[in-house]
């Protein structure tokens, strides 16, 4: 276990991305689990409003979700807008952990946190697109007593989240990248959107008529904390695969940080709905979290 000052993920928001089927959940279970091993505090903000597995797959009950506590839906009279209509940050986002209900708070066996966005699989047909789930997502973020966790964001796969302007309440990103090139292709995309923000890109603003809220979307770029794009290989069954992988990504000056080899027990447990342990991934986890943690250390100085 890391000695308390060698902790330099601590207080990190790290954003999960990749496109449908790339194990984006998987990675974010099993790096929340190698985190809290190593004598982290660890937090999981549950962001995909469509796949409802991942509290079963950390072995946790499922809190209610945020969006609830919020007022729901401005698409359903609620109080949550959308970050493309309206980027104003949420009311009541930056809130100390003792004052949000424990209905709210989910927690595994062995202490990590988890919280739920929301979902929008209950709100019935023409409930409205997702906006509101994606500005949680992007502007939760609880205050800790004690030492600020490392808080994992899993994000709904695919691009949308990203292009609405998430990443730039992000510290880190990571894109689970399986065996195929349409997830090859989206890591190319995403390490290009990374750098347009950090080169002081700024988001489409065209249809917004308020010059307050344009001068809102435009801070909260100029204001992005994000350090970078980070890559990590999953479901890799053989090394013929692992390579021609690597050398499609080094074309675009890509090397990913880690491979997670295909492991049969861990879709076992999702078929069975039982928590992932990971067990047969433990030495591909121990070099990921490295990597994040000298990426870290080389940011401080």
């Amino acid at each position: 276990m890391i000695k308390e000052q060698e902790k330099p993920l601590s207080g990190k928001r790290i954003g999960i991305f990749g496109k449908g089927g790339s194990g984006k959940s998987t990675v974010t279970v099993l790096l929340a689990k190698k985190l809290k091993e190593l004598g982290y505090g660890v937090a999981i903000l549950d962001a995909d409003s469509t796949n409802i597995g991942l509290p079963q797959a950390l072995g946790a009950v499922t809190p209610a979700p945020l969006l609830d506590f919020y007022g729901g839906m401005i698409f359903s009279g609620g109080a949550v807008t959308c970050p493309v209509d309206d980027p104003t940050p949420l009311d009541g986002a930056d809130l100390y952990l003792d004052d949000l209900p424990p209905a709210y708070q989910g927690h595994s066996a062995n202490g990590i946190d988890l919280f739920v966005a929301g979902k929008i699989g209950d709100k019935g047909p023409g409930a409205g697109c997702d906006g509101p789930i994606a500005k949680i997502a992007r502007d939760f973020r609880p205050r800790y007593r004690s030492e600020a966790p490392v808080t994992l964001v899993d994000f709904k796969a695919g691009f949308e989240d990203s292009a609405r302007g998430n990443i730039v309440s992000l510290d880190r990103i990571i894109v689970v990248i399986d065996p195929t090139m349409a997830a090859v292709e989206m890591a190319i995309n995403m390490r290009d959107m990374v750098d347009q923000v950090k080169a002081g890109g700024m988001p489409a603003t065209a249809h917004l008529d308020d010059p307050d809220l344009i001068e809102v979307a435009h801070n909260l770029y100029r204001e992005a904390r994000i350090e970078g794009v980070m890559f990590i290989l999953n479901k890799v069954r053989e090394q013929e695969t692992e390579q021609f992988l690597r050398d499609r990504l080094a074309e675009e000056d890509i090397i990913p940080i880690g491979v997670i080899k295909d492991d049969p027990a861990l879709a076992s447990a999702w078929l069975k709905g039982q928590p992932l342990t990971g067990s047969g991934t433990k030495p591909d986890m121990d070099g990921i979290v490295k990597a994040l943690e000298a990426a870290e250390k080389k940011v401080a100085f």
